[in-house]
């Protein structure tokens, strides 16, 4: 933990609050060294229409895969196109240059190690210099995320990662994405809960969508327990 908590609650205190008041408190104590992660899911729609409410020139990257879907890159332009913005997008090596060095289809071998050269370094290189960031995780969207706190200074990454709707439920997330007229992924309507890279996703509730068939449910970017371990 370091020696300053630049939020003018504790931790523990803002388990209290409210996502709307984390959000602009987060973005008031860190920008320009905050950024949103952004996976053009549901609650990033939710949590992009908060953060941008607070500041609109607010920092937003993505990790791009190679491997994300038609509808995944149209929802990305779609909310640079609402919002006016541009979205940094991180990469790992090209599919092409994956499979030279990996082999064929790293994923159905190790499914691990390509989420950790597709997701988890350019993650690293995202969160580089930055002092918090902004997630959109639920706890209850996997046993393994059950213990998300709202707020939590990260040792291993050294820096403060915010979850502002730990404790929404994913009809809490609707309810806000209807009232704000906010655009959605459409693989949702397609009965897709969690969407990730096309090879490992399959429509399904939850995470069970995830690695379908196999005993993997993160990809490495949120460790059980919260911080990165």
């Amino acid at each position: 933990m370091p020696d300053r908590n630049p939020f003018p609650f504790t931790p523990a205190e803002a388990e209290d609050l409210t996502a709307d008041e984390i959000v602009a408190a987060a973005i008031t104590a860190f920008h320009p060294g905050i950024a949103v992660a952004c996976s053009f899911q549901q609650e990033e729609a939710v949590i992009l229409d908060m953060a941008f409410a607070v500041r609109p020139d607010v920092r937003v990257f993505a990790l791009d895969t190679g491997f994300l879907f038609p509808e995944t890159y149209d929802t990305w332009r779609a909310y640079e196109d609402r919002y006016g913005i541009s979205i940094e997008a991180f990469r790992g090596p090209s599919p092409e240059e994956q499979a030279a060095e990996y082999g064929d289809r790293l994923w159905e071998r190790d499914p691990n190690q390509c989420c950790g050269i597709r997701k988890v370094e350019p993650l690293g290189r995202a969160l580089a210099g930055l002092d918090a960031w902004i997630t959109g995780l639920r706890r209850d969207q996997a046993p393994t995320r059950a213990n998300t706190p709202k707020v939590e200074f990260d040792e291993a990454r050294g820096n403060w990662k915010i979850s502002p709707l730990a404790d929404w439920t994913v009809d809490d997330v609707w309810a806000r994405i209807r009232e704000r007229e906010l655009v959605v992924n459409p693989l949702h309507a397609q009965g897709y809960a969690s969407i990730g890279c096309t090879y490992c996703t399959k429509p399904g509730t939850g995470r069970e969508g995830r690695w379908a068939n196999l005993e993997k449910t993160e990809c490495g970017l949120h460790p059980a327990g919260g911080a990165a371990q």
